[in-house]
């Protein structure tokens, strides 16, 4: 059999940049703004924070960087265990690498490919202490949230959530 490639691209997830998104990009080039502060980013958080309704918000420079934020808010140190989707990016590993801890990853299940409610159960019988669960909402498509947040609940762990 042969193959050939695809006459046009197909993207996974291609960029949507319309309308007023355009109108800041272009503020930040005019204005020298092209990092994680300026008035856009202020205005940002500050509206963040009122929907959310807490004292602060912070913008940061990428979601790596938001979830590596997480981690040490979580208490994540050298030695720790840590439960990862087994099915992501590496930047939702990374976080916990580089604060030394040990991911241990837990399988897909076949309704959404993120992580098993079940597998994650059995991960605590089998490691009781590990007190952070990453999960991840692969390809814009939910995870079982109700139930690993039960798990988690139960088991005295902190969920992080990556939903990029």
């Amino acid at each position: 059999m042969e193959f050939k490639p695809f006459e046009k691209k197909v993207y996974l997830s291609s960029p949507t940049m319309h309308g007023e998104e355009l109108e800041y990009i272009t503020e930040a080039y005019k204005t020298n703004w092209m990092s994680t502060v300026g008035k856009n980013i202020n205005e940002v958080e500050r509206i963040s924070s009122e929907y959310i309704g807490c004292k602060d918000a912070v913008g940061l420079s990428c979601g790596t960087a938001a979830l590596h934020l997480a981690f040490k808010l979580a208490g994540v140190k050298s030695g720790d265990k840590v439960f990862c989707s087994d099915m992501t990016f590496s930047a939702t590993v990374n976080p916990a690498v580089y604060e030394g801890a040990e991911p241990i990853f837990i399988d897909s299940e076949y309704d959404t490919w993120n992580m098993d409610p079940v597998a994650l159960e059995k991960a605590f019988e089998l490691y009781p202490d590990v007190k952070v669960v990453i999960l991840v909402n692969l390809y814009g498509t939910p995870a079982k949230l109700d139930e690993i947040t039960a798990i988690c609940k139960k088991h005295g762990a902190i969920l992080i959530e990556d939903a990029a």
